[in-house]
């Protein structure tokens, strides 16, 4: 086979090296721990869009990766925001090879309690702005041609409720992205661009910290079953770096749940 269709060479090696990998919400949680991976994997830069200030938490990263770790302010649910955003990664690292669309909010109530303006907050975000960002990337990708992974936090809520801690307005938003996933996936493989997802289950951040704090947490374990605890940010990093990187070239439109198989039954 040849032309553009020609078969590449396979990656055999899971590496970023010289990749530059645009991650929304990494200033913090999730998001930071994905970039901590990518570059303990060979990113050449890593940017964080995000809405708030680095504050301490990237310190520790930025020491042990001086000059590679940045931070740009954006707000992705407005499209010409992150337009501005990716525009920036370009001019100053001359290319842009991944993005994880990462920012996300959670809120746990019943479906009757819920605001209009609570709702629209879950969706403008974890939809609409993943959404927004997946394709100003794809926009970029194909501008520079560059044949670019895009990968989505969905979560283990877009498969089923939490019964202890539903939420009917984030669990939708999180299926949404999911089917976005598959679509994209679809529509954009004529242009060398992958899209996948990573459904994280219960994982140690600053959301959710009191988890384990409650009376009978050890109770819930036995009753959820799997891997008796949280998952540290990093044991999400290496589903996000298979993805992003060469050796997943032809891995497009799927979902890897990181759950410890909490909560699948």
């Amino acid at each position: 086979m040849s032309g553009e269709h020609a078969t590449p060479k396979p990656q055999k090696k899971i590496t970023l090296e010289g990749k530059v990998i645009a991650i929304t919400g990494a200033n913090r949680g999730i998001g930071l721990g994905i970039a901590d991976c990518c570059l303990s994997n060979g990113a050449d830069k890593v940017f964080s869009i995000d809405i708030g200030e680095p504050g301490e938490d990237p310190e520790a990263v930025e020491k042990r990766y001086p000059g590679q770790l940045f931070a740009l302010k954006a707000d992705v649910t407005s499209e010409e925001s992150a337009t501005k955003a990716v525009d920036e990664i370009i001019a100053k690292a001359g290319a842009i090879h991944g993005m994880v669309a990462n920012a996300g909010r959670t809120k746990h109530k019943p479906a009757l309690d819920f605001t209009t303006e609570e709702i629209e907050q879950l969706w403008s975000i974890n939809l609409f702005g993943s959404f927004y960002c997946a394709r100003v990337a794809a926009r970029a990708f194909i501008k520079l041609e560059i044949k670019g992974s895009i990968v989505f936090t969905a979560s283990m809520a877009s498969y089923r409720p939490n019964k202890r801690v539903p939420s009917a307005p984030y669990g939708a938003s999180k299926a949404g992205v999911r089917n976005v996933t598959h679509t994209l996936a679809m529509e954009w493989a004529q242009y060398g661009i992958r899209v996948n997802s990573v459904s994280p289950g219960l994982v140690k951040t600053a959301m959710t910290y009191w988890v384990p704090q409650q009376p009978d947490w050890e109770q819930q374990l036995k009753y959820y079953g799997g891997i008796p605890r949280l998952a540290e940010v990093e044991e999400l990093g290496g589903a996000y770096v298979y993805l992003l990187s060469d050796a997943a070239s032809y891995t497009t439109s799927i979902d890897i749940p990181v759950n410890g198989v909490i909560g699948t039954l």
